[in-house]
């Protein structure tokens, strides 16, 4: 048997050996225009998930409102850890400040903080990723918060895949929510 047919099979028989998720990360996505905000720094503290969400197992809506995880598929990152960082870096993006996710790794101080509690975090049943929750944003000067619910649709036929882009699309919305009304 040549190398070229001996690769592919071996791929296959350990594919069904495995007991191992197949992991997917979740891409960047276009930021959008820019935002202009009244502070040079934000600090992003951990992101409040759902215990459903905070797990790295991917969690799928069902017909009847229940949620199911499969040990199957997973994401690449820790859900809090890599939201937190997708957070940070949209709002720096598209603000131009310095932005970091807590603990701050700065010497002085940042002059404003983010805190984003997170209610429900579903790939849903009707082909939509959906977030909800609600945002502080503090400074000296001011706070302010806001709830937020927000859809992204996706295509069922894109798999995980699919789910995962329109994820990386809702926190990008989030973000630019908390960039607009926040900061």
């Amino acid at each position: 048997m040549t190398m070229t047919r001996t690769l592919p099979l071996l791929a296959l028989l350990l594919a069904g050996c495995g007991a191992d998720p197949i992991l997917y990360p979740v891409p960047a996505v276009p930021s959008g225009d820019r935002i202009g905000v009244s502070v040079g720094s934000v600090e992003v503290l951990d992101v409040s998930l759902p215990l459903y969400a905070d797990i790295e197992e991917i969690t799928f809506e069902q017909v009847d409102g229940s949620l199911l995880t499969s040990e199957e598929v997973a994401w690449a990152d820790d859900p809090q850890r890599a939201v937190t960082l997708e957070l940070a870096r949209v709002l720096g993006t598209v603000t131009r400040a310095t932005v970091a996710p807590t603990p701050w790794p700065f010497e002085s101080f940042a002059e404003a903080r983010v805190d984003v509690r997170v209610e429900e975090f579903v790939a849903g049943i009707d082909g939509r990723f959906r977030i909800s929750g609600i945002w502080y944003a503090g400074t000296e000067e001011r706070d302010r918060s806001g709830r937020f619910a927000i859809a992204i649709p996706y295509h069922p036929e894109g798999g995980v895949r699919a789910i995962a882009i329109a994820r990386a699309q809702a926190v990008r919305d989030l973000a630019r929510v908390i960039a607009a009304q926040g900061l």
